[in-house]
């Protein structure tokens, strides 16, 4: 059965999951690279983003081989694809990651500007969506053919599928560093109302991995 998932989504002690001004020189916002140093050195990472043997095992890294398995489709608000606002003002932007995006699977992007799916290596294709969140989801269900979707982010993306109680896992990685500014996961949600429950906490160096999963999901 698909699950809708979040994996690996990090924030701040003071609630941030992104840094505020986002532009080419800060895909995350203003420190929202410091947010990820639990991930930036495992093995998982340095072979999926840059295809280099080594990196960190342990804690960190199971929890990010954990957040790879069993993916069949992506889901990513406009913001997660690239700094561009408005209109599409040309179709050369074609996301942060280069030729070979990390996702190898159907990748759908929020957006309220169409624009036609776009073929990158590695087997990402990138599909915008139009119609919302429901929509997407519907679309990425059919595309996963039975294994799980996972939601990238960002924060808004996000949110709005908590508040739609859509979300079966979430798994936060909560890293001990302050942003001050920025944008905060949890505002204007009720986790509890919504039917959230904390199933798993552990601590490493860099980050305490929390495991919220939706009452009445299947367990982890």
């Amino acid at each position: 059965m698909t699950r809708v998932r979040v994996n690996g989504f990090t924030i701040s002690l003071d609630g941030y999951g992104a840094g505020p001004d986002q532009d080419l020189n800060n895909p995350l916002g203003v420190g929202g690279t410091d947010l990820h140093q639990w991930l930036v050195s495992t093995r998982t990472f340095q072979k999926s983003l840059f295809g280099r043997d080594g990196g960190t095992t342990g804690v960190d890294d199971d929890f990010a081989v954990r957040s790879f398995k069993n993916v069949g489709a992506w889901i990513l608000g406009r913001n997660m694809f690239g700094p561009i606002r408005g209109e599409w003002p040309d179709m050369n932007w074609k996301g942060w990651w280069g030729d070979n995006p990390p996702y190898h699977v159907p990748t759908f992007i929020l957006t309220h500007h169409p624009r036609a799916p776009i073929e990158m290596e590695g087997g990402t294709t990138f599909h915008f969506v139009t119609g919302g969140i429901h929509e997407a989801l519907e679309r990425a269900r059919d595309a996963a053919n039975g294994m799980d979707v996972r939601i990238g982010g960002g924060v808004a993306t996000i949110q709005q599928y908590l508040r739609a109680g859509l979300i079966d896992e979430l798994h936060l990685a909560i890293s001990p560093v302050l942003l001050g500014r920025g944008e905060r996961l949890f505002d204007g949600v009720d986790m509890r109302a919504v039917g959230y429950e904390c199933v798993q906490s552990v601590a490493t160096e860099k980050a305490t991995h929390v495991v919220l999963q939706r009452q009445g999901s299947k367990g982890v």
